[in-house]
């Protein structure tokens, strides 16, 4: 086999290519099978279904009473009792069949013991009380269609009617083939150049969620020959192969040519971000697709081309995700190139749904856990300005959403503390970023620790300028910033930095580290040029100290906890104010009356004391300016 890449990848519309992949697959309808109908939930019901008897089966007492015949109850009433001798009655419970000479059942609350016999305060109608033969279903009637995902009512409806197995679809089986010489499955044989492979996990979680039977296969090394073999082997055994990495044109990847050797690729490069790589196969007129490697990627690829082929082996229809329109809050710049799918954080903001974009790296796992939702940037505009409104496919309940706390700003820890006591939504887009989005309307909350240059206080300046009548500080804790370096390191300050040409971990602009940094530089004559890797941003204290301790960096600036986090040496070198600003209006809101009330506990500040670091004289305080 050649084992020479390819050299390019096309950009072919996302929804031609889905429409010729599936136009090349023809019938995917897999073939029914018979099971018990008590293990078919969730499953899709092959042809239609007929009840084979009558429930009930015999007209049935509905209450607790006696039976009787109607015409000899008329003249009853609560004024005027009927007494009823004990030949013109019978008792009956819920469930028992009616008497051949009755027609209707009088509740037992409606009757009164007498000698021989009973007075009742009502009268019948013919039928009363009495459930008659079919009145839920009926021998011979269509229950359900083909086509129909089975619920649990459907299950009981089905037994009653005696219907104890059904036909259903078939479950497609999905191999699932990760690749990669540098993925492990064990953390224990974690080291340099060697990763967790997760993406199968992943798949296999969504293939059983999309009704498909999942079969992980172990972890292909970038040789052809190995790919190809366990291709071979893996379709035997499976109605569709998925590939994951190995789908670009890098020197190991493999997938593309073990594909065309085996069958025919359809499509290989679609024009989305991410997930461009993407390869449509066919081999035995079976769909094998190659998935690309990053895990958003690899996600979103999966939703768009490989959930539409099991739900049309299942003949299942595709469900669409519910939209809403929300306010944009932050400027996204797009290329012309591809249609690109933003994951965002979504809230309910004074009276309207505001989204914020989270981050947009393909390798970003945490954004989807984060994500409430996803915004469709088409390929033929170039971006969407802030405060426009857009649609967002929701990947969480809306009514979930409008009960979150949007927290926009600076990132710490204590935000994922609180996080696990309320529902939270955040985005890390650095203290200046944050209070704008305050401004705006766009969050609850802003977390900010801002040092005015001037007065060397923290926070109180920025928001009497900002929004001089409408803010409101709740007090939160007091930070050491300080030199995050790896164990058996130090340095002096920013001069040392710069002489010895050590690479620095910067944070982004609008972050309070970020302006400390740059008050600090302005301060001591030193020109950001002269710091080493001053360009390179990351948007949190722990991607700093990950930096340090990864060799990426040698030195960055950030808090106590961060370095205590990743077993970094810490050199102090500032006093922080980290605080939460907020409106006046936004102080009365059962959310954020919440998040005060667990910023002020007990709970808290002993989680924060384990983590280190933190002062807290002042925290949950309001502040009014």
């Amino acid at each position: 086999m050649d084992d020479s890449r390819k050299t390019y990848i096309e950009n072919n519309n996302e929804q031609e290519s889905l429409a010729l992949y599936l136009s090349s697959l023809g019938s995917l309808l897999l073939p029914s099978e018979t099971i018990d109908t008590q293990d078919a939930l969730g499953r899709i019901t092959s042809c239609p279904i007929f009840a084979k008897v009558c429930d009930p089966g015999y007209n049935a007492a509905a209450m607790d009473g006696i039976a009787l015949h109607s015409k000899d109850t008329l003249s009853a009433s609560e004024k005027h009792p009927l007494f009823i001798p004990n030949s013109k009655f019978r008792y009956i419970n819920t469930g028992n069949e009616l008497p051949k000479d009755a027609d209707s059942v009088i509740m037992i609350e409606d009757v009164i013991q007498a000698d021989n016999g009973v007075a009742i305060t009502a009268s019948s109608y013919p039928w009363q009380y009495v459930r008659v033969v079919g009145e839920s279903i009926v021998a011979g009637e269509m229950l359900l269609p083909s086509r129909h995902k089975l619920r649990p009512t459907d299950l009981a409806a089905l037994i009653a009617s005696g219907n104890i197995q059904i036909k259903v679809q078939a479950k497609p089986k999905v191999g699932i083939i990760p690749t990669g010489s540098e993925m492990v499955s064990n953390p224990n044989l974690l080291a340099p150049g060697k990763l967790m492979e997760s993406n199968s996990k992943m798949f296999a979680g969504q293939i059983a969620e999309y009704g498909g039977i999942p079969k992980v296969y172990p972890v292909v090394e970038d040789r052809a020959d190995a790919l190809l073999e366990a291709v071979q082997s893996a379709l035997l055994a499976n109605n569709m192969l998925l590939i994951n990495a190995g789908s670009s044109a890098g020197t190991k990847d493999f997938t593309f040519k073990v594909i065309e050797k085996l069958g025919k690729v359809v499509v290989h490069g679609i024009a989305i971000r991410p997930g461009k790589p993407t390869i449509l196969g066919i081999i035995q007129g079976k769909p094998v697709i190659g998935l690309p490697g990053y895990p958003v990627s690899a996600w979103l690829s999966f939703e768009l081309f490989v959930r539409p082929i099991i739900l049309a082996m299942l003949g299942a229809e595709r469900p669409t995700l519910p939209s809403i329109q929300a306010v944009l809050t932050k400027r996204i710049t797009s290329t012309l190139k591809n249609t690109e799918y933003l994951r965002m954080s979504v809230g309910a903001v004074g009276g309207r749904l505001v989204a914020t974009p989270l981050e947009r790296e393909a390798s970003a796992i945490m954004s989807l856990v984060r994500a409430d939702g996803l915004l469709q940037v088409p390929q033929n505009i170039e971006g969407i300005e802030s405060g426009e409104k857009v649609s967002i496919s929701l990947l969480k309940p809306l009514e979930e959403i409008k009960k979150t706390l949007v927290i926009i700003g600076s990132h710490d820890l204590i935000i994922d503390l609180v996080s696990d006591k309320m529902k939270v939504t955040s985005a890390h887009i650095g203290s200046l970023g944050g209070l704008f989005s305050l401004m705006r309307g766009e969050a609850h909350i802003a977390p900010i620790h801002l040092l005015d240059e001037q007065s060397g206080e923290y926070n109180i300046t920025y928001a009497k300028k900002y929004l001089p009548q409408t803010a409101a500080l709740i007090k939160g804790v007091g930070r050491t910033q300080g030199f995050i370096v790896r164990k058996g390191e130090s340095v002096s300050g920013f001069k040392d930095i710069a002489e010895r040409k050590l690479r620095f971990a910067n944070r982004q602009r609008g972050a309070g580290t970020r302006l400390l940094t740059d008050f600090t530089l302005k301060k001591e004559g030193i020109d950001s040029k002269e710091i080493s890797g001053y360009e390179k941003e990351l948007t949190t204290h722990l991607a700093v100290a990950s930096a340090v301790a990864n060799n990426v960096a040698d030195v960055g600036l950030g808090v106590l906890t961060a370095a205590n986090a990743l077993n970094m040496h810490f050199i102090p070198f500032a006093e922080e104010e980290y605080d939460f600003l907020t409106t006046k209006e936004s102080l009365a809101l059962p959310i954020v009356k919440a998040f005060i009330d667990i910023l002020g506990s007990n709970a808290l500040k002993a989680e924060l004391d384990r983590l280190g670091g933190y002062t807290y004289k002042r925290i949950g305080e309001i502040q009014y300016l």
